[in-house]
């Protein structure tokens, strides 16, 4: 295994903010070594010192670091809880909605997120914000264009009414659905929260961080969110003692604030 990996780790600290000791430390070592080895590096300081001399290898280090693999509709079974079980309980109570689809990668979950709320309510009494630490994942996020791939989930209806094919393979996200979303950059390990959240959804993210990073994590998440409002994680990301953090099951992958 390279040398200097805990020097490198404080010195993107110092560059980007960014606490790579948080992660899983051999699946992080492993994805920067093929990375910075692509780039012709010897060593973690010498990938560091191309990093810090070119954007364009910060950028591609960040891309890496976070996982961006997404589509819309993603395992497409909660997302009907969502819709017939979570969204009716919470909109009983509160006709405006609070929520952020946080780590929200290149935008398929919060674009989803307000395609289900619109068999609710009219787009423009939608506001989400979504927040990644990839600038690179908003800008493609704020764009709207994803491969035909993406969109294996998408109900048909859905399809029809808030997608244009663009070329060969590629749909564009319809400017109304778009508009619902705000996009900030956001460092869920360093910078703040925000508190009054009907609902959080932040999905296949945490399984990279160790189990401190975790705890801390779901402290930060159930603080954030208002009494009875509801945190939605990913598959593999069940929460196995909830109280703990004052959360309770509601449903799978589903959690109430209590």
């Amino acid at each position: 295994m390279p040398q200097g990996y805990e020097e490198f780790t404080q010195n993107i600290k110092r560059l980007t903010g960014v606490d790579l000791s948080l992660y899983k430390e051999g699946q992080m070592k492993r994805r920067l070594t093929s990375l910075y080895e692509k780039k012709g590096c010897k060593s973690f300081q010498e990938y560091f010192r191309v990093i810090q001399s070119n954007r364009e290898a910060l950028n591609e280090f960040l891309d890496r670091m976070t996982i961006n693999v997404s589509e819309f509709y993603r395992n497409q079974k909660r997302w009907e809880v969502l819709e017939k079980k979570i969204l009716p309980s919470l909109l009983a109570s509160s006709k405006k909605l609070k929520i952020w689809s946080a780590a929200c990668s290149t935008g398929e979950e919060p674009y989803t997120i307000a395609m289900i709320l619109s068999n609710f309510m009219p787009l423009h009494q939608i506001d989400i914000l979504a927040t990644d630490i990839d600038e690179n994942v908003i800008a493609r996020a704020k764009l709207g264009l994803y491969p035909e791939r993406s969109l294996a989930e998408v109900p048909a209806n859905m399809r029809q009414k808030y997608f244009t094919q663009e070329g060969s393979g590629f749909y564009k996200v319809a400017d109304e659905i778009k508009r619902t979303v705000t996009f900030k950059k956001h460092n869920l390990l360093a910078d703040r929260f925000d508190t009054g959240y009907d609902l959080i959804v932040c999905r296949n993210v945490l399984i990279y961080f160790t189990e401190e990073a975790k705890n801390t994590l779901y402290e930060k998440f159930s603080t954030a969110l208002k009494k009875d409002g509801v945190f939605f994680v990913g598959s593999t990301e069940q929460i196995f003692n909830p109280i703990n953090y004052q959360l309770e099951t509601l449903d799978t992958f589903f959690y109430k604030k209590i």
